[in-house]
């Protein structure tokens, strides 16, 4: 299987300004058609983390899953990113994976953030999903999720080879950041990816940004500095599956049901 080439874009957002972040992710996404397979972008990445979805959410089939479309067919990849959306009159901090050929999945983040009132505002997800790109397969989660380690954990009916957050994490808590996601990637023997925003939002709160790609043993591959900043790493499936051939530890794992 070949390797896959992924690219993060750690971005300083304008505050619930759709409009100015997608023309500037715009600018950033031209550069790289042809030279990636995925790019990832934050969480909420055309508002910041918001509250009012009342006022900035937006429908299901809205301009911002367009654009996605048109950007990911323009560069020849995979774009993903979640955005606050409204569907059958209920709110979703919704990911979107955007293929080139227009199709797309998208997962309802799970754990809503209660200490920040997203659960006041938002409809919890049900349901992982794991999407496949060039035979990976990959399963995309947001944020908070990171915290909860039986949801994302891989088992029979959850088996990928990346795993991906994206987030708008402060960096008051830059050390859970940093040592959930590369506990996630130890005790999955899986790819882990986070990609965080940078700077400060509408609110006050600081981001530090710490975007990574950790291999299967939480090493780092490709780390952000604290600023804006685009960074790529090529993941090696040959690689992994040596590892989990050698070290087959998922095969004591502990079983258990998600009610």
């Amino acid at each position: 299987m070949q390797d896959l080439n992924v690219t993060l874009l750690q971005a300083e957002l304008v505050w619930q300004d759709p409009n100015a972040n997608r023309r500037r992710f715009a600018e950033q996404l031209s550069a790289l058609a042809g030279s990636t397979d995925l790019v990832v972008l934050p969480e909420m990445f055309t508002t910041g983390f918001t509250m009012q979805p009342e006022r900035l959410a937006e429908p299901a089939d809205g301009p911002t899953l367009q654009w996605l479309r048109e950007q990911a067919a323009g560069i020849r990849a995979v774009i993903t990113g979640s955005v606050a959306v409204m569907d059958a009159g209920r709110f979703y901090n919704r990911l979107y994976w955007v293929r080139p050929d227009g199709s797309y999945e998208c997962y309802d983040k799970r754990h809503l953030f209660r200490m920040g009132g997203e659960h006041e505002h938002y409809t919890a997800g049900t349901h992982t999903i794991i999407t496949e790109l060039h035979g990976w397969k990959i399963c995309p989660l947001v944020c908070y999720d990171l915290r909860f380690p039986v949801w994302s954990r891989r088992r029979a009916e959850l088996e990928y080879d990346v795993l991906i957050y994206v987030a708008n994490w402060p960096s008051v808590r830059r050390y859970p950041w940093q040592t959930l996601l590369r506990a996630r990637a130890i005790e999955n023997q899986a790819y882990c990816i986070g990609v965080n925003r940078y700077g400060a939002d509408g609110l006050g709160y600081e981001h530090s940004g710490d975007s990574v790609v950790l291999d299967f043993m939480g090493q780092p591959m490709v780390s952000a500095p604290e600023q804006a900043w685009q960074g790529s790493a090529t993941l090696s499936y040959a690689s992994l599956q040596k590892f989990r051939q050698k070290f087959p530890a998922h095969l004591d794992a502990d079983g258990f049901h998600l009610s």
